[in-house]
């Protein structure tokens, strides 16, 4: 079975983790990436700042990247204290 490993970015920090996973297919690595994505990213969107990213990806066992989830916090237009 094909081994993978998640990568987790947050600005310049990254981290990969040394223990890699096996999963039988593309499907099941996908399948468990959101899985795991989907635990982490209600935490992740309470502490991320303005203009911010957050991403996770699925590295194949040459640590490529296969799948990647971004999250994305963007300023849009500038805000000024006194508007209401």
């Amino acid at each position: 079975m094909p081994i993978f490993f998640f990568s987790v970015r947050h600005g310049e920090d990254a981290s990969v983790s040394n223990d890699g996973a096996e999963f039988a297919d593309h499907n099941a690595a996908w399948k468990e990436m959101t899985g795991v994505c989907g635990d982490m990213i209600a935490d992740v969107s309470r502490k991320l700042p303005e203009n911010a990213e957050w991403q996770m990806e699925l590295l194949d066992e040459s640590k490529k990247p296969v799948f990647r989830i971004r999250l994305v916090a963007e300023t849009l237009q500038e805000t000024g204290q006194d508007e209401r």
